[in-house]
């Protein structure tokens, strides 16, 4: 999981909620200071076991460039509402919730940046092939083409397993998983959080994110990245989108050489993160925040030319920012060391 190092609410930034046609989920939204947005919205989705507090430490950066952006918990993470069943945390399922929360913040606007850490960048990537949406690019943050591998793996495999939730675990074995899930966060994951040396309040949020947490929804997200198929192909046929990767170079939960060749197939413009590892927004925040910055402006200005030229001319589409970036070494950024996030994802 990421560790906020702080839960402070910059000044810019305001809790609230986003209603959409498929319910009310929880948000952060930080607007410019001059109170004037100019750009496309951007939305940002979090990864497992993580909250739209995870992005704390860029959203007053991100909105400063003259954009309204909004991080959300989606569905049965943190303070989001909870589905029914197991059937509402299905890939499919979340994804259709990501196009709602799209359309209800594009308002009008000619796109909205998506963006997902980690699972939250396999919805993602879920939610642009399900289309229509109005999607103007995608960010795929410390997420990887498929399942995840490694030592992550084996952790979220083992905890699953502890959880003994069975293959279709439903509304009856809510109550009980939830115990189960609080006696891990007592006996396993808080002692590890206090020496890490995390600090009391934070530790105290963090403890509240995990038993707020849908259980089935939980669930369901761990056995996704655990068994999710790889849809680069795919995403690479959306000939018009721009894509960008970022990622630490210490990352985890998918090794960078393994994004990297994610990014190549996509044609994607990739950026490495130094001294970050699974969470740059947390461990690399102004040189994440640049990142993007650097990557929407463009996206809108490659999307204002290929709209002016379509007025003056007709025939095959200028290359987009995707297809014309680097196809070679990925960029590399600046940034701060910071240690690696504890938690399986």
């Amino acid at each position: 999981m990421s560790t906020p190092r702080s839960l402070e609410l910059p000044d810019r930034v305001r809790s609230g909620t986003i209603k959409t046609s498929r319910g009310t989920f929880a948000a952060l939204e930080a607007r410019p200071a001059r109170g004037v947005c100019e750009r496309w919205p951007a939305v940002l989705l979090p990864g497992f076991t993580g909250s739209k507090e995870d992005f704390l430490p860029v959203l007053q950066s991100l909105a400063a460039s003259g954009r309204r952006v909004v991080a959300v918990d989606m569905r049965g993470q943190y303070e989001s509402q909870e589905a029914p069943d197991l059937d509402g945390y299905r890939p499919d399922s979340l994804a259709a919730d990501v196009t709602a929360i799209v359309a209800r913040i594009a308002d009008g606007e000619a796109g909205v940046h998506l963006l997902g850490h980690s699972f939250g960048g396999l919805v993602a990537r879920d939610a642009m092939l399900a289309g229509p949406a109005a999607i103007g690019s995608l960010t795929l943050l410390g997420s990887g083409p498929a399942r995840i591998g490694g030592v992550r793996a084996e952790i979220l495999r083992a905890t699953l397993a502890w959880l003994d939730a069975g293959t279709e675990p439903g509304i009856a074995d809510r109550d009980r998983l939830r115990r189960s899930i609080e006696q891990l966060w007592d006996e396993r994951l808080g002692p590890q959080a206090e020496a890490d040396g995390v600090p009391g309040n934070i530790i105290a949020f963090l403890r509240r994110r995990t038993l707020r947490n849908c259980p089935l929804g939980l669930i369901a997200m761990g056995s996704y990245l655990l068994n999710c198929p790889d849809r680069t192909a795919e995403l690479a046929e959306l000939r018009s989108a721009r894509f960008l990767v970022v990622y630490g170079e210490n990352d985890d939960a998918w090794p960078p050489p393994v994004q990297d060749a994610m990014a190549r197939r996509l044609r994607a413009q990739r950026v490495c993160i130094p001294g970050a590892a699974h969470s740059p927004a947390v461990e690399a925040p102004e040189t994440t925040a640049g990142t993007l910055t650097a990557f929407w402006n463009e996206a809108e200005r490659t999307e204002l030319r290929l709209r002016t030229g379509a007025g003056r001319q007709s025939g095959p589409a200028a290359p987009t920012a995707s297809a014309t970036a680097s196809a070679t070494a990925p960029a590399t950024a600046s940034a701060t060391a910071a240690d690696p996030p504890p938690g399986p994802g």
